[in-house]
């Protein structure tokens, strides 16, 4: 099973850069950080007319968490600069019941 070490993420904005959208490109995963480095300006070139202002960032995908990633959160600033992040939603569930408390059977008799 091939594992992967990085995602291409692709963000097309508007010239005033308040509207933005994430950009489909052909290959957005990779085996290694280094084939993301050397793809991103070819598929920055491909989606260039999508958009007026293109960003792109190779997200790093830790093996042990890569079939739990469900979101990437992302943001560019007015300057233009990309964060983003692989993010792993856990849901937590607790079970708490008050309303029972729990009852002592060696006291009954």
């Amino acid at each position: 099973m091939e594992h992967i070490a990085a995602l291409l993420l692709v963000i097309g904005c508007s010239s005033s850069m308040t509207e933005c959208r994430e950009l489909s490109v052909p290959v957005s995963v990779f085996e290694t950080a280094e084939q993301c480095t050397a793809e991103r300006p070819f598929a920055m070139a491909d989606v260039q007319d999508q958009a007026p202002h293109v960003v792109a960032e190779c997200l790093a995908v830790d093996p042990a968490l890569e079939d739990d990633y469900d979101q990437v959160v992302w943001n560019v600033r007015p300057d233009g600069r990309l964060d983003a992040s692989l993010q792993v939603s856990s849901l937590v569930l607790a079970s708490n019941n008050s309303a029972r408390p729990e009852k002592s059977y060696l006291d009954q008799q």
